[in-house]
């Protein structure tokens, strides 16, 4: 059985997988390889695909070494925050106006991102994907960006020579070297951090317009799906009740419904899809399915989610951030008291946020442990 891991985007949220994939790796045999042949990761899921696909060891230390990146990370090592470069962002956003809304010299961002850049190229070795490859250890690894010519979500897949490229409404697959550019490009939340020229085209967070989130991992021929969301939405499904409203939306509010609609609902949504098309398959007789010439099989899946709202846990953390973005989510109203700390969680890379979130992940996973076993001995 081929099982594919999933990592979802999230900005800073992403911390909360990399606990997830820690508890994982101690569930699992010590001497586990990789039980993941395919790897798809999007936005800041991205980053922790291609750090687990490009180490050389085992899972367990690919897994250590993501861990210490993210427990030695800190806000500026993502991007730059001090009150000069905040101003310099806002004034090449306003400058853009009197050139038609584009950037003369570099595209458009409120953020610099050059410290991630500096990061990423220090601590992911993209050339390990050929030799993982070669050697049978991974089948495919992809990483999916938005097109900001075309509208289209790509995914950029890296994988074995037998693997196609692929073609669907507003998505495709296209088989390339994976570069420190697609990763970039995979994370580059829209002005918030400049978008990515790859080839002739400018590409932005995977995240948006990806309207079929675990579709790459289907075509890349994934049997089983092991995903790793970034929502609390499995809290809410259970009260479901209603929040007495203090005050009309704040922006940092708007924001924040806006990522979560980028971020989160489609994967959610395409998940629901799969368990319903997994309930129809199973309900055709396997002899049935081959002889009518059924391509479509039921897919095993399974889901790790955050069980403590992050939006609450960002709220308690905001006041770790430099006072140049406490002042700027404040008056977006990007704090609880605004009711829009989803917003500040995406950008919210304090350590402490971060260290919040792993343990999260660890105790989610660990909850889960002999489902885990279960799925991984099928």
């Amino acid at each position: 059985m081929k099982t594919a891991l999933i990592l979802s985007g999230g900005g800073a949220r992403a911390a909360y997988q990399v606990g997830v994939l820690q508890a994982l790796a101690d569930v699992l045999p010590d001497d586990c390889e990789n039980p993941f042949p395919i790897i798809c990761g999007t936005s800041a899921g991205a980053i922790n695909a291609l750090a687990i696909a490009a180490h050389k060891g085992n899972f367990k230390s690919a897994v250590n070494a993501l861990a210490h990146m993210w427990q030695n990370l800190d806000i500026g090592n993502v991007y730059k925050h001090g009150w000069l470069d905040l101003f310099k962002g806002f004034s090449y956003l306003g400058l853009s106006l009197l050139n038609e809304g584009v950037g003369r010299r570099r595209p458009l961002s409120l953020l610099d991102n050059d410290p991630l850049r500096n990061l990423l190229g220090s601590k992911i070795n993209f050339e390990n994907l050929k030799h993982s490859i070669n050697s049978g250890k991974l089948l495919a690894v992809s990483v999916s960006a938005m097109s900001y010519t075309s509208g289209h979500s790509v995914s950029f897949f890296q994988g074995h020579p037998s693997l196609q490229s692929w073609s669907r409404y507003r998505r495709g697959g296209v088989a390339t070297q994976l570069r420190l550019e697609h990763l970039l490009a995979s994370s580059a939340i829209p002005t918030i951090f400049p978008a990515v020229r790859i080839n002739h085209e400018y590409f932005g967070d995977g995240a948006l317009r990806q309207l079929a989130p675990i579709s790459p991992a289907l075509h890349l021929g994934a049997d089983a799906l092991f995903v790793v969301g970034v929502s609390g939405n499995r809290t809410a499904l259970k009260a479901n009740r209603r929040v007495p409203h203090r005050h009309s939306p704040s922006m940092g509010q708007i924001v924040g419904h806006m990522f979560n609609s980028a971020f989160v609902d489609a994967l959610e949504g395409d998940l629901e899809h799969l368990q319903r098309m997994n309930e129809l398959l199973q309900l055709i007789p396997d002899d049935v399915r081959s002889q009518e010439g059924i391509l479509l099989r039921p897919v095993d899946n399974m889901v790790i989610s955050p069980t403590s709202p992050i939006d609450g846990i960002a709220g308690r953390n905001v006041r770790y951030l430099p006072k140049s973005l406490r002042f700027f989510l404040r008056a977006i109203g990007a704090t609880a008291k605004g009711g829009g700390a989803t917003a500040a969680s995406y950008l919210l890379f304090s350590n402490q946020f971060i260290m919040e979130l792993i343990a999260l992940g660890r105790e989610d996973t660990l909850a889960e442990a002999d489902n885990i076993r279960a799925f991984f001995a099928k």
